[in-house]
């Protein structure tokens, strides 16, 4: 361990002195502009999607679960990050303008720099009664913001690398990125509570749709306050600050009715009107307008589909089941047979959360440089829109494999070995399982065969 510590710390270094000597441009001429993107860079593009897309967020899920891997691939990390920032600041070919991006490389210097040295401080285990319990809570915090800060600097990195957001631009970037990523965290925290958290919504005594209004009306104050700026109101002006008093009302609305631990409709029914809104939102290209409208009839058939949920498939989190959890997919209560995983109500569930996570990437992609982009290499509508779908079924598809991975690994495995190998299992009233007596107990009655 402290090899590795020592070989990731100058590897930080380097970077961090790569950094220092790579030149940011202010301005940039033409050719600079438009030369080709070399080996390097593509080199780092997908190295760093790769590290804090998939291996820093599988990591954290096995240190969430307790894994042996856990170090292991958080180290493999800081090294991987480490050679992606010398390749990222070695590049030749197109340059680019200062921004985000690489103000947020710097920044990520820091809980870099803190997570590795938690982690070296935690396996040393000393002032085990003093500072380590605090260290722990901290190494946990700052490991379960990895995926946040990734998903933002990857985000700096398509905008740098499209040149967008500049300007006039800043505005409408801000709303795009901001709530479309806050459609795609709905989507997975969506995600988690149907496969591994009822259990926990159960024992906090609120219903999910009480915590859905909260957020809605809390942004809703913002984003009325926000959306409006100078003396003059335009169109969309209007529309957007009405959609932020749709999202406080609703969301007031949604809180009285969801007290008590009861279900409530009106976020799925605030998620309708919202996409409604935004399939009728008046834009400058043709293809702007239909991007628009399939991600406002993506959004209304999420709303759509929850409802129907929340109505009529969705269980009642109700505090007299708080000592099981048989509806969430991965569970270990075997008396719960009505609800095995070939129920057909489960393969439902999962369409409100992909449905949101595919709304958000839709309207991350509905910016006006972007569709400028698209529409001037030819591409129509229904090619974008399907190569949306496509990256949000990836999407997706990773969401779930992380939080099946936190389920079946570490101490949630569902074979969880002890001491001398043998299987425990407690109170189970399962047919085909029982628990095994202790080896210096003799057995009340010999069932088969003679005594010796």
């Amino acid at each position: 361990m402290a090899r590795g510590s020592v070989l990731v710390s100058a590897l930080l270094l380097l970077s961090a002195w790569s950094v220092a000597a790579h030149k940011h441009h202010d301005e940039l001429t033409e050719e600079q502009a438009n030369a080709p993107v070399d080996t390097i860079l593509w080199l780092h593009i997908f190295l760093q999607a790769a590290v804090w897309g998939i291996l820093f967020p599988t990591g954290m899920v096995l240190g969430l679960s307790r894994s042996r891997w856990h170090v292991p691939l958080q180290s493999a990390g800081f090294v991987l990050t480490a050679g992606g920032y010398i390749l990222g600041h070695s590049h030749k070919g197109r340059a680019f303008l200062a921004g985000a991006h690489g103000k947020m490389a710097n920044i990520l210097f820091v809980p870099i720099a803190l997570q590795l040295f938690l982690g070296v401080y935690l396996k040393l285990h000393i002032q085990e009664q003093t500072i380590r319990p605090w260290a722990v809570r901290l190494h946990g915090v700052v490991g379960k913001a990895y995926p946040i800060l990734g998903w933002v600097q990857m985000l700096f990195g398509a905008i740098t690398f499209g040149g967008y957001c500049r300007g006039d631009n800043l505005g409408q970037c801000l709303a795009h990125y901001i709530m479309g990523s806050g459609f795609i965290a709905y989507g997975t925290i969506m995600a988690i509570l149907l496969l591994v958290g009822e259990a926990w919504v159960r024992r906090s005594g609120r219903s999910p749709d009480w915590w859905d209004s909260w957020v809605i009306m809390l942004w809703g104050i913002v984003n009325t306050f926000t959306e409006h700026r100078g003396s003059s109101w335009s169109v969309k002006d209007m529309q957007h600050t009405i959609l932020g008093v749709l999202w406080w009302a609703g969301g007031i609305l949604g809180i009285w009715l969801s007290r008590n631990n009861q279900r409530s409709v009106v976020p799925a029914l605030i998620i309708i009107l919202t996409g409604w809104a935004m399939s009728d939102h008046a834009q400058a290209l043709m293809l702007s307008t239909k991007v628009h409208a399939i991600f406002g009839y993506t959004l209304m058939s999420a709303g759509l589909a929850r409802i129907i949920e929340i109505c009529f498939v969705a269980p009642k989190y109700t505090q007299e089941v708080v000592a099981g959890d048989g509806h969430s997919e991965h569970t270990l209560d075997g008396s719960r047979e009505d609800q095995s995983l070939s129920n057909p109500s489960r393969a439902f569930r999962h369409l409100p959360p992909f449905l949101l996570v595919a709304s958000g990437l839709l309207f991350m992609s509905a910016t006006d440089e972007e569709l400028h982009f698209v529409n001037d290499q030819g591409m129509d509508h229904v090619t974008y829109i399907l190569i949306m779908f496509s990256t949000a079924f990836i999407l997706y598809a990773l969401i779930v494999a992380l939080i099946n991975l936190y389920a079946t690994s570490g101490r949630n495995a569902a074979t969880t070995a002890s001491g001398d190998g043998a299987i425990e299992l407690t109170e189970s009233s399962n047919k085909w399982y029982a628990p095994v007596p202790a080896t210096d107990v003799e057995p009340a009655n010999h069932v088969i065969g003679d005594d010796d």
